[in-house]
């Protein structure tokens, strides 16, 4: 089931002027697994931009923005073959949990001017079946108690 969409589209050149204008741009954005994967494509603005995008992109799935997040929060790794996937840390993982969001699927692709991102993010079942099943332990547990 879906919980929800989000898309992000940027221009390239605002991303290029910001690498140029604040040096720590990049370093602030991205984990050191994210930097390492821009580094192999030279840190080009267009990768640098597809990334910045996609982070928004499951900002907007979850339905939350930037808020009380960090940036680095949000990790758009890639697997052997390339495909990028999502990998969420601290206050937006602990969000994620909470709201039973389980994989949040990611697309990047960039042309001359532009890079987008759409992301999906998906209700776990299995996590919203978890804390239910919790509480029915809880609640048989209260039940064997006795009130004296």
């Amino acid at each position: 089931m879906i919980y929800g969409i989000g898309t992000d589209i940027i221009e390239i050149d605002r991303i290029k002027k910001a690498m140029e204008r604040y040096p720590g741009f990049v370093d602030r954005l991205f984990t050191a697994d994210e930097l390492a994967y821009l580094e192999g494509k030279a840190l080009s603005p267009q990768h640098v931009a597809g990334g910045f995008s996609a982070k928004e992109a499951v900002l907007k799935s979850i339905g939350t923005g930037l808020r009380n997040f960090k940036w680095k929060e949000i990790e758009i790794i890639r697997d052997v073959k390339g495909k990028p996937f999502v990998r969420l840390n601290g206050k937006v993982k602990d969000y994620a949990d909470g709201n039973y969001i389980g994989d949040i699927h990611i697309t990047i692709s960039h042309s001359r001017n532009y890079a987008t991102a759409t992301a999906v993010a998906e209700i776990s079942i299995e996590k919203r079946w978890m804390d239910i099943e919790s509480m029915l332990v809880g609640a048989n547990e209260m039940r064997g108690r006795s009130i004296n």
